[in-house]
């Protein structure tokens, strides 16, 4: 694991004990980081005629590790199982498995969501061919899949939402945890805020749900995790850069606001300067998602 971070870059610390914190941090990290054992281009369903695949990482000499499940980013139209920002939370004893689903040019909303549920209920029905454990699963993704992350955590047993992806239909696609970076979660309020986004026929929830969203409201709310929330869902860590101007910080904000009000455990990590997709991950980025998963996914002894 690479310490060439740039803390000054994304993170200012006047105070040198905090940065000497940091980099301690940093370097328990490092010294803590196990080698892994990738399983790669594994197929999970195949809905359509359109193959999705997962690539599976896996901590060498650790026993049934806890898993997290990665979607990736890409506005729904781009972006593969290769793009999956976790995939370093190997090197500290959780399996990683990163999923596709279909794009919005193959299929409208909702497939994307059935077909993350579908690929959860696949990684739990073959959990003893590759010996991780998967009853309980923190979702985990950025952007678009942030999206789809945030919506596996709030419709759980919602069965518009749930698809035929994958089959398994004994197993669950219910999550224990979600990590969601800089996705949208109100897609009616951000038509107020960034209708370029939503009714523009070139913008990425347009061609989600096939059309402009202040013409088809309906799908709008059903597409949106906000919808679904319930006092009964999981716990979130919500991750944005106060400088986005692809998805406004308001989107996780409003996210935050609501859990908040039904009393579900969230987090709002407010990156400072940064945009969209920060691609640098400073050292608070990863202790917090290292005690997030350390809560919801409790290592055996």
């Amino acid at each position: 694991m690479s310490l060439s971070l740039s803390l000054q870059h994304r993170m200012n610390f006047p105070d040198l004990a905090i940065r000497t914190s940091i980099f301690l941090a940093l370097t328990v990290f490092a010294a803590n980081a196990g080698e892994v054992e990738h399983h790669n281009d594994i197929m999970f369903a195949k809905p359509g005629g359109v193959e999705l695949l997962l690539n599976l990482h896996m901590p060498k000499g650790v026993e049934n590790p806890p898993l997290v499940m990665f979607i990736h980013g890409g506005g729904w139209t781009n972006g593969d199982r290769s793009r999956c920002r976790l995939d370093w939370v190997a090197e500290h004893g959780y399996a990683v498995a990163s999923i596709e689903y279909r794009l919005s040019q193959e299929a409208l909303f909702p497939a994307q969501i059935h077909d993350c549920k579908g690929a959860l209920r696949w990684l739990r029905a073959h959990q003893g061919e590759y010996g991780y454990d998967s009853s309980k699963v923190v979702v985990a993704g950025t952007s678009a899949g942030g999206h789809l992350s945030a919506l596996m955590g709030t419709s759980g047993g919602v069965a518009a939402l749930e698809g035929e992806t994958a089959g398994h239909p004994e197993q669950s696609s219910s999550v224990q945890g979600v990590i969601d970076y800089y996705g949208p979660s109100d897609f009616v309020k951000r038509s107020e805020n960034q209708p370029s986004k939503t009714d523009d026929p070139k913008g990425s929830v347009f061609k989600l749900i096939g059309g402009p969203v202040k013409a088809n409201l309906k799908a709008a709310r059903a597409a949106s995790p906000i919808t679904y929330l319930s006092s009964d869902d999981p716990p979130f860590l919500i991750l944005h850069g106060d400088k986005d101007k692809t998805v406004y910080l308001d989107q996780s904000e409003l996210l935050l606001q609501r859990c908040k009000d039904l009393g579900i455990d969230a987090q709002l990590h407010i990156e400072k300067d940064a945009g969209h997709g920060f691609k640098e991950m400073s050292a608070q980025e990863k202790q917090l998602v290292l005690a997030f998963l350390e809560k919801m996914l409790p290592k055996k002894q």
